[in-house]
């Protein structure tokens, strides 16, 4: 017994000080994380075999949340069993929700000078770039055919005119791929795949603080984020700007910002829009609320995915639900881009940086480090009265 014990506690003390390492130096998006961990794990350190590896991604793509830290979690279960599913995820998670907490801080105290909004004036159009060329990537990756892009479409339309609830339109959309990619009449789809909606009704109402209501709000938008961590841009959006109120367009894009160039997934935004609302209790809240939903999906429903994932109503819910992930990203990026792009040189900085991003593979970073400097010098010559200062 005890012999099994301090292998147990072995493998997760490896766990943890892999995934912390990963998580500190984990810069270039969810593909180049999870090519990382096979490179390092399979090849490497031996810590699975390239089936399981396999597997485990497959397996993950299906599941709503980050891609990356749901991977992570999956082959620290492999590892560790389910305590070492628990320390290798937030060992992943902690130097993201460091690096981000610190940056809330930074510029709750720092945000009101010149220097941070003319940052902020050159950053926001290359966002707005860089969410277009990510999605077009998504697009690429998993729109197969005509019903996917009338969904894509149809959100696309409702996102901007309507600013309906973006949770509905992925119910709705996962409901039309069960129905037209699957066989409801013939078998009737697991339980398991509707488990997004069913966390979907948990609405922030029902707390009457703030640390509740971030609490419920990310739990919320952790199980939606079908196809990317990008879906959670037109989520947060809709309910952090339009819903709620606490934060307005410029900081809110400022929070993707943040998401974008920091390491690990883009819903780290969670963190930094935490402590803008409720100051550190509330980024450490957020972040709980948007990763918890990705250990139950791996921990709960991964296994039963793992039989069942051939199942058609299971594919059909989530090609439904990517397809509308598209559409309200695209939505999104129109919402944002009103607030982003407000004269000739935000602009020219939008189409200048999806340009580059289609041209050469220029990291996150290092594109929003150039625009930061052009807004720098630019913002105190031309003094541009439409930006939006808290």
């Amino acid at each position: 017994m005890t012999t099994n014990t301090t292998i147990g506690s072995g493998r997760i003390g490896e766990l943890v000080r892999y995934f912390l390492r990963l998580g500190f130096l984990g810069f270039g998006g969810p593909v180049a994380l999870v090519g990382q961990m096979e490179r390092e794990l399979v090849d490497g350190r031996k810590w699975l075999s390239r089936e399981q590896m396999r597997e485990a991604i497959a397996i993950c793509q299906s599941l709503p949340g980050p891609l990356a830290i749901q991977v992570g979690i999956y082959i620290s279960y492999l590892r560790g069993g389910f305590w070492g599913a628990w320390a290798g995820g937030w060992a992943f998670i902690l130097p993201n929700f460091a690096i981000v907490a610190a940056l809330g801080a930074l510029y709750v105290y720092l945000g009101d000078l010149k220097a941070v909004t003319g940052i902020f004036y050159g950053v926001s159009p290359a966002v707005i770039a860089l969410i277009l060329h990510s999605c077009y990537r998504l697009a690429k990756l998993g729109m197969e055919d005509r019903l996917q892009w009338v969904i894509a479409a149809v959100c696309l339309g409702v996102t901007v005119l309507l600013q309906a609830e973006v949770a509905l339109l992925f119910i709705g959309a996962g409901i039309v791929g069960i129905l037209w990619y699957g066989g409801l009449i013939r078998k009737t789809p697991p339980a398991f795949s509707m488990a997004a909606p069913v966390l979907a009704q948990l609405a922030p109402q029902t707390s009457s603080s703030i640390l509740g209501k971030l609490l419920l709000f990310f739990l919320k938008a952790g199980s939606l984020t079908f196809g990317s961590g990008l879906v959670i841009v037109p989520f947060l959006e809709q309910g952090l700007v339009q819903q709620f109120g606490w934060l307005d367009q410029r900081q809110f894009l400022i929070a993707v910002a943040i998401g974008m160039i920091s390491p690990g997934p883009v819903v780290i935004t969670a963190t930094f829009v935490g402590y803008l609302v409720a100051g550190f209790w509330g980024s450490l809240v957020s972040t709980v609320g948007i990763f918890l939903p990705s250990f139950l999906f791996v921990l709960i429903a991964a296994p039963l995915l793992a039989r069942h994932r051939a199942n058609p109503n299971v594919q059909g819910f989530v090609k439904g639900a990517y397809a509308a992930a598209i559409g309200t990203i695209l939505g999104a990026c129109i919402l944002l881009g009103r607030i982003a792009i407000g004269d000739w040189l935000t602009a020219l900085i939008g189409i200048v940086s999806l340009a580059v991003l289609f041209r050469w593979k220029v990291s996150n970073p290092l594109l929003i480090a150039a625009t930061a400097i052009v807004g720098l010098i630019a913002y105190p010559i031309l003094q541009p009265t439409w930006v939006m200062v808290h």
